[in-house]
């Protein structure tokens, strides 16, 4: 196989293959038992004729980990200086690769970063390729962790320093950065600090959050310049809503990081982009729902329209079904049993006793209700403007300015995201990956999948057909009047 030695680890123009091997031949079992753990397992890594003896390996994530049965592509986890702290991987110190759950197109990732780049700090992504003890297990995302490596990158002057959170997903929408009250515990409860536990830093989220939520909007963006990136958070809510990102910010109120420099002032970044670029969100016929691409229609598991290239499929007449061992144990951790200690004038949040029902994400565009399966292509870019648990967008676009600034953002990434701007870069990753993707045998979606999504006709599902509509609805979408 081809050895890039010089490419940059993050090189959009080409497939490095990674080498796993580990000691036992049933690797898959100890990964599945210690997920959701702190344990990795042992391996040898070799990439570009360089071995790496002694990195630690896990399966990450929960539904892209949960959703592919034993045998087929699971999300990995490489912690290159496991065993030595010196070790690194093109300078990185974790690799993260995907399984693009969800995203039969395995560029929603991609694309997302190479959008967003020339806006606000994000990780960056690429393909790779993985062969795991002699045998290939196809094409995966490669994606930046968010660590001390990245900050260096992205604010170089900072040397790494400052604090850092992963704001995990978390589909009761309570993540947002809205007021939980002056005890610190709803708040570590939300927010996985990843860097050294300092009372000063829990102080400043805190003050964060309770500024953003209590603040009169006429003093509001006065009282956050700072602490606040707000040219930043504005990039980061008009690539969030542009995008239909439907694990975004938006709708979740969770899957991003947050930075805390050392001059005070907190930067988010986006975290899971994977479910981008969808034209709709559930229900059938979307890329996300029954009969649609990224549905079962393209997956193997549960059948559908079935591989195309030969194969059976899990769960097909002749075909593997799902092993014994299809889940891992359901072992993952608890984030604590301590309860929030908001004040009583306090929102009430979705879903709680008094509360207002569903989270934004399960209404209809502009925050209304609608059907389970949305249109992604008409989502309001002021949608949830009433939503307190998410006030970056509830209370930051309240502000006439701030809500201008967003606008303006939100048309230039439309612009970006037309075909003829961002078809190639689309086409180029497409052409780049497809031998791997038709070779790729532990995949879950069918290689006929993958060229539906990804072709350069538009179809429905399809992300031409995404970037298409939804550029163009932006781009003629006006505010209505207030």
């Amino acid at each position: 196989m081809t050895a890039y030695p010089d490419a940059p680890l993050f090189d959009p123009t080409i497939v490095r293959t990674i080498f796993l091997d580990f000691d036992v031949p049933n690797w898959e079992e100890e990964l599945e038992l210690f997920h959701n753990t702190d344990a990795d397992v042992p391996a040898t890594m070799t990439v570009d004729g360089v071995t790496i003896p002694g990195v630690g390996v896990h399966f990450r994530g929960a539904s892209s980990y949960f959703g592919a049965p034993r045998g087929t592509k699971r999300p990995l986890n490489i912690s290159v200086d496991h065993t030595d702290p010196e070790a690194r991987l093109g300078g990185q110190n974790t690799l993260n690769l995907l399984n693009s759950n969800g995203d039969a197109s395995m560029m929603s990732t991609v694309l997302y970063s190479s959008l967003a780049a020339s806006h606000l700090a994000v990780p960056r992504a690429n393909h790779v390729q993985v062969v795991v003890n002699g045998e290939c297990w196809g094409v995966y995302v490669n994606v930046e962790q968010f660590n001390k490596v990245f900050v260096t990158r992205c604010w170089p002057d900072f040397k790494g320093d400052g604090a850092r959170w992963k704001v995990s997903g978390a589909p009761g929408a309570t993540s947002g950065l809205d007021d939980r009250g002056t005890e610190l515990a709803p708040y570590r409860e939300r927010y996985d600090l990843k860097t050294k536990d300092r009372e000063e830093d829990w102080d400043a989220l805190i003050t964060l959050c309770r500024t953003l939520s209590n603040t009169p909007i006429d003093e509001l963006q006065a009282k956050l310049e700072p602490m606040l990136d707000l040219d930043g958070v504005l990039w980061f809510l008009a690539l969030d809503i542009a995008t239909a990102n439907s694990d975004g910010y938006w709708t979740r109120a969770s899957d991003y990081s947050l930075y805390r420099d050392p001059k005070g002032i907190f930067h988010v970044i986006p975290h899971d982009m994977n479910e981008a670029f969808k034209s709709s969100m559930g229900g059938p016929g979307g890329r996300g729902g029954p009969g649609g691409p990224g549905g079962p229609r393209g997956r193997r598991p549960g059948g559908g329209d079935g591989p195309t290239d030969g194969s059976r499929g899990l769960g097909e007449p002749g075909g593997s079904g799902p092993p014994d061992g299809a889940r891992g144990p359901g072992d993952s951790r608890s984030s604590g049993d301590s309860r929030s200690s908001a004040p009583p004038d306090a929102p009430r949040r979705p879903g709680e006793p008094g509360g207002s029902g569903p989270p934004d994400g399960a209404r209809g565009p502009g925050g209304q209700g609608g059907p389970s399966s949305r249109s992604m292509i008409e989502l309001d870019p002021l949608t949830g403007l009433d939503d307190a648990t998410k006030p970056l967008r509830s209370r930051l676009l309240q502000v006439p300015a701030l809500r201008e600034r967003y606008i303006r953002f939100v048309k230039e990434i439309a612009t970006q995201m037309r075909w003829k701007a961002l078809g190639p870069v689309l086409e180029s990753r497409r052409d780049l990956i497809k031998p791997f993707v038709e070779r790729d045998t532990r995949k879950t979606y069918t290689t006929e999948s993958f060229l539906r999504d990804t072709g350069s006709s538009s179809v429905q599902g399809g992300l031409r057909n995404f970037l298409e509509k939804r550029s163009a609805f932006l781009l003629a979408w006006k505010p209505s009047a207030d």
